[in-house]
């Protein structure tokens, strides 16, 4: 007789046959074969985080030119030294801080216990994934906007950006789907050939820029006739700067691939020195690199570009490097930088993707805030796909739209960061460092909010992720409430032994909301318990106390400790929820002496829907009944559940 699998049935064996139990583990298509690590020289690495950083040439220069006009290079030197000045020195002490690719999210989480610290993260989750979403749909739209406006490019595209950006999209989750191993070689290459054709670009322009001096004198001319002194420029330059801040992006991304970074022999898990000078070495490189890129390009772009060109409809709209190209080394170089960008910019969603992959399993199922299947990458995959499906068609595929949502998920991770390597500071007593820190927090923390205000539009979608997280979080929060939470059960020696020696009996667990903890109270609790559930005087009774630390934390390892009072015999354990850890305790007690334990409550006074919401919130509230329900669930064959007594 054979067995006929469903379509479904298959269907739901492929979406979650990666799931895994280490969610901070997915590498999307990065991923090394199953049980094989794969590490990779610092400079390799730097490409694969360079395919996001680096590709921001291909629209930068046309941003900047729109945002600051003919002000644009000294705009963009404010940028290159908030790049060096600040946001370098920022990731180099968050990847001292995070060697495992955590990044500044984790660092606050660890600053910030509790339901605050909580909701915080979520919080600045839902701007991380704004950053990378728009970093898959804006790069995507440049893509098309190069494939649509090359003069070799079929008629049929022309006009056709928003179809073209949702194939690039598709042929992206397509990708992720398949799964390959290889990346950081293709990024290597991609990253190559688009920095050496850059190059040339940039060298004929400044040939170009030398040979016709009449080009810096309209420049300055315009300078001087639009905006006056230097002092003018200089206070509208940083007025501007706000709007360049797609130049920045790269930093967090440089910090979540540092496991990919081989290091020193002698590194251990908690001191990786070897990674962490690997991955200050790639975060300085790429901004020195890209520093000298965005100063060269933004000058030539402005100086050599009619400034109605990098209006909408113009040539040079989204690929200001594209139209020198085309215009000063032909059509052919041309599409062969053209075929190079579209690259790099559909590689630079897929390390996009790769961080969501990275950062929303890290968190959210470990706050029981995900359903089970976030653990897996392909349903994920789905989802964001779906996500960047319609902020691409909401934006209709328009670089320039995507701008201002970009550089408020970019800023405020950057401040973040800023804020947190200052209270770093703070915590260890480094004076200097967090003064400096600090004034780098304070000018981005300025950056985002005049961001915000000049652009309002980028707050408003980044608010429709937070939304969305917060409401799926709390959702699923709810909905795994009942599960059993514990990722496991360990006991000391006298715990062990008191279960040991009421094992040769029958096993009586009381459960004891702490008071005193003096024998009185044991002792008063004792008669009133062997009273109301007809417990024989002569069978001995071991109490169960559970101390609530954080209830914020969803799963937590228990450690359940023994202690006597005089005759009374105690298991006590520090946990995140009372009901959850007392039923794990009692099936990890069947589990080990193959008897099953009776437990003892008393019904809690009170509200049940407050003490509903208390459980749900504070961990405690309505044990007996949430006890059994979370026994129920774990447990379907009624003769092997525990037995719950309440009196």
């Amino acid at each position: 007789m054979t067995t006929t699998v469903r379509p479904s049935t298959r269907l739901r064996s492929w979406l979650l046959a990666d799931i895994t139990e280490e969610p901070a583990g997915h590498q999307g298509p990065f991923r090394s074969p199953p049980n094989e690590e794969h590490k990779h020289s610092w400079w390799k690495v730097m490409c694969l985080t360079g395919v996001d950083y680096f590709s921001t040439l291909g629209y930068q220069p046309g941003i900047a030119a729109l945002a600051a006009g003919v002000l644009s290079p000294l705009a963009t030197l404010v940028l290159v030294a908030l790049t060096l000045l600040g946001a370098l020195p920022v990731y180099r002490r968050v990847a001292k801080e995070s060697p495992r690719g955590e990044g500044s999210i984790a660092m606050l989480a660890r600053m910030l216990p509790k339901w605050g610290g909580k909701i915080f993260v979520l919080v600045l989750l839902g701007f991380a994934a704004t950053d990378f979403i728009i970093t898959m749909t804006l790069s995507a739209a440049d893509g098309a906007a190069h494939l649509v406006e090359n003069p070799f490019a079929p008629d049929v595209l022309h006009g056709r950006n928003l179809l073209v950006t949702l194939v690039l999209l598709a042929l992206l989750a397509a990708v992720f789907l398949k799964g390959f191993s290889e990346a950081i070689g293709i990024a290597v290459g991609l990253v190559g050939v688009y920095l050496a054709l850059n190059l040339v670009v940039v060298g004929v322009g400044l040939w170009h820029v030398a040979t016709a001096p009449s080009v810096v004198t309209d420049w300055t001319s315009a300078l001087t006739t639009e905006h006056g002194n230097p002092w003018m420029m200089v206070a509208i330059s940083l007025l501007v700067f706000p709007k360049l801040a797609l130049g920045l992006s790269g930093f967090e991304t440089g910090v979540a691939v540092m496991p990919q970074i081989s290091g020193d022999d002698t590194d251990t898990r908690a001191a990786p020195r070897g990674r962490i000078r690997g991955a200050r070495h790639l975060l300085t490189t790429s901004a020195l690199i890209m520093s000298a890129f965005l100063i060269v390009t933004s000058f030539i772009t402005t100086v050599l570009i009619p400034a109605p060109q990098f209006e909408s409809g113009g040539e040079a709209n989204g690929r200001a490097l594209a139209y020198l190209a085309h215009n000063y080394l032909g059509n052919a170089f041309g599409t062969v930088y053209d075929v190079s960008t579209i690259a790099i910019l559909w590689f630079a969603g897929a390390s996009a993707m790769a961080g969501l992959l990275n950062l929303v399993p890290r968190y959210l199922p470990r706050f029981g805030m995900a359903p089970d299947w976030a653990r897996a990458v392909r349903p994920l995959v789905l989802v964001f796909a779906v996500i960047a499906f319609g902020i691409t068609w909401y934006f209709d595929a328009d670089v320039d739209a995507q701008g201002a949502a970009y550089a408020t998920g970019v800023l405020v991770l950057i401040t973040s960061a800023a804020v947190a390597v200052t209270l770093s500071a703070r915590r260890r007593g480094e004076r200097r460092k967090l003064v400096g820190f600090g004034v780098v927090a304070v000018i981005f923390l300025y950056t985002t909010v005049v961001n915000v205000f000049e652009r309002p539009e980028g707050v408003q979608v980044a608010a429709l992720f937070i939304l969305a997280i917060l409401v799926v979080s709390f959702a699923s929060r709810f909905r795994r409430a009942f599960e059993l939470r514990a990722e496991a059960v360990s006991y000391d020696e006298t715990a062990m032994k008191f279960i040991e020696e009421a094992a040769l009996g029958t096993i009586r667990i009381v459960t004891h909301d702490v008071d005193r903890r003096d024998s009185d109270e044991y002792r008063q609790k004792a008669s009133e318990q062997r009273s109301e559930s007809h417990i024989p005087g002569d069978e001995p009774i071991l109490f169960l106390e559970v101390n609530v630390k954080d209830s914020s934390e969803f799963a937590t390892k228990l450690r359940v400790h023994g202690r006597q009072r005089d005759e009374h015999r105690i298991l006590w354990v520090n946990s995140a929820v009372i009901p959850n850890s007392i039923a794990a305790i009692l099936l990890d007690i069947r589990d080990r002496t193959g008897t099953i334990p009776h437990v003892y409550f008393e019904w809690t006074e009170g509200n049940p829907v407050t003490n509903l919401l208390r459980f749900l919130f504070i961990g405690q509230g309505e044990v007996a009944p949430v006890t059994r329900e979370v026994l129920r669930r774990a447990e379907p064959d009624v003769s092997r559940r525990p037995h719950v007594h309440v009196g």
